[in-house]
């Protein structure tokens, strides 16, 4: 078993998600909210099982959850202008459909780039639908929604660096100093960067739909630095 940056940079995926849905249950918001914080948190997970045993099982815990989860993030997000406690079955349908259907398919067509496009048509749609809320609903948001993205993007950017440049970044990883070579381990930063994104982007959903429900989303970091969101229902007079 293998135990590395790869796999302890996964903690980020893990830990705050599962704090966020014990919050999200306490504040009383919709469960879809809890479901998106634990959906974070399987893909931590399955990331840490496959980068401490690189199996193939370990590696499909990885990569399917990453499916599963954004696509509960594209339900809450197209979603958020939706009644109070409302479930529409419709998308709920097709996003199942569409997780079936990625998830036979990549069983039977081991293709990486396959997931990676699926996974990437998922991310395109929570892009779109969130630039158009912060553009034309809620402006004052527009920070936390590209925040998270250019968090995400930027972690991204860095994943295919080390893909791209794997071997000439461990070369030269070995000439340098420990505290230095650890800032090129690349992967490990694409977790962080992913993690802490997607998290943002949980929070985000919240707030447009804490706001829209006529609640009082409130702001408040962890140890001063991590951030969290606390929802009070609006007081009536």
């Amino acid at each position: 078993m293998m135990f590395n940056r790869n796999t302890v940079s996964n903690l980020i995926m893990i830990l705050p998600p599962i704090c966020g849905a014990i919050q999200t249950y306490r504040d009383g918001l919709e469960f879809r909210y809890i479901f998106s914080f634990l959906g974070l948190a399987a893909v931590g997970i399955g990331s840490w099982c496959f980068h401490m045993t690189l199996l193939y099982e370990m590696q499909l815990l990885d990569e399917l959850p990453m499916i599963y989860s954004t696509c509960v993030f594209v339900y809450c997000l197209y979603e958020c202008f939706s009644q109070k406690k409302s479930i529409s079955l419709f998308p709920i349908a097709l996003l199942l459909i569409f997780s079936v259907s990625v998830t036979v398919v990549y069983l039977q067509w081991k293709e990486p780039v396959f997931h990676q496009v699926m996974y990437g048509a998922l991310v395109a749609c929570l892009v779109m639908r969130s630039v158009f809320i912060v553009t034309w609903v809620y402006p004052w948001l527009r920070t936390l929604c590209y925040t998270s993205l250019c968090i995400f993007l930027l972690g991204f950017l860095l994943w295919n660096i080390d893909n791209i440049f794997c071997d000439s970044l461990r070369a030269s990883r070995q000439s340098l100093p420990p505290a230095v070579g650890v800032l090129t381990q690349f992967h490990a930063w694409w977790h962080i960067f992913t993690g802490l994104g997607s998290y943002l982007h949980i929070l985000l959903s919240l707030q447009i739909r804490s706001t829209y429900l006529k609640y009082r989303p409130n702001v408040k970091f962890l140890c001063g630095v991590w951030p969290t969101l606390h929802i009070e229902p609006q007081k009536t007079s």
